[in-house]
């Protein structure tokens, strides 16, 4: 690796990390090129938050508490660790595509500070899922599902997905990442994935695959009636996918 790529490579870290959590790491170059590397480590970052979750979890159950209520903090975790954004992302593009609006009138609504009952019951079903879900999976299918989160930006941003804007982070990340960073991405989460279920190994690869269909799904459906992806659209990739391969690991 020469040292203009290592370079890259470790702005394009600085980047995901200080965009996909709270952690304050001194920023570097931010540019276009950046932003494919960041976005293409994204599940990486995944993995850091979950084994950050999964930890909360398990060291809470070590302290008698109930498996639930472990698994609610530790949900509340994983949203401060990462601002709330990948929730408010996904409030706003669940409160626009179910406004039954299109282009600059859906995005509109995205920009607006409150929440409808359409984001609200989203935000609801979402939290419940997971806190659920994390009290009944073993600790790697939690970092699993927070890996696979973060796949689905990889996903969202890869070559071909329009912005929904000229400006803003949906501007600066849409169609950054080459088809063959992302396969290789979802090649090693699905591989990464296989402990998730002991018992089961295929279960960990298809939760993966479930939930990156999911996420074409959504972004599919975001492109036509947004016009391509914002930063709010990513995030609701994000828990889409999360919570998708927390509901797969618990079957069987």
């Amino acid at each position: 690796m020469t040292k203009r790529a290592a370079g890259r490579a470790a702005d394009g870290l600085r980047l995901a990390v200080t965009t996909l959590t709270v952690l304050p790491v001194r920023g570097g170059r931010v540019d276009r090129p950046t932003a494919a590397v960041a976005m293409g480590l994204a599940p990486l970052v995944g993995a850091l938050l979950g084994l950050t979750v999964a930890g909360l979890a398990g060291g809470l159950r070590v302290l008698g508490a109930p498996a639930l209520v472990a698994a609610g903090v530790a949900v509340a975790a994983g949203a401060l660790l990462t601002r709330g954004l990948h929730l408010d992302g996904l409030a706003d593009t669940v409160d626009a595509l179910g406004s039954y609006r299109s282009g600059p009138a859906a995005l509109e609504i995205m920009k607006k500070p409150d929440i409808g009952p359409f984001g609200v019951v989203a935000l609801a079903v979402t939290v419940l899922i997971q806190a659920a879900a994390i009290a009944a999976v073993p600790w790697w299918a939690i970092v699993a599902a927070w890996t696979t989160g973060r796949l689905a930006i990889t996903l969202a941003c890869r070559r071909g997905v329009p912005p929904a804007r000229p400006e803003g982070l949906g501007a600066m990340v849409a169609s950054t990442v080459p088809t063959p960073a992302v396969l290789l991405a979802v090649a090693l989460v699905a591989a990464a994935a296989v402990p998730a279920a002991p018992d089961r190994p295929w279960l960990g690869p298809v939760g993966v695959a479930v939930a990156g269909c999911a996420v074409l799904v959504l972004l599919r459906h975001c492109v036509r009636r947004l016009g391509g992806i914002t930063g709010d659209v990513l995030g609701a990739c994000v828990e889409l996918a999360t919570t998708v391969m927390l509901i797969t690991v618990t079957l069987g």
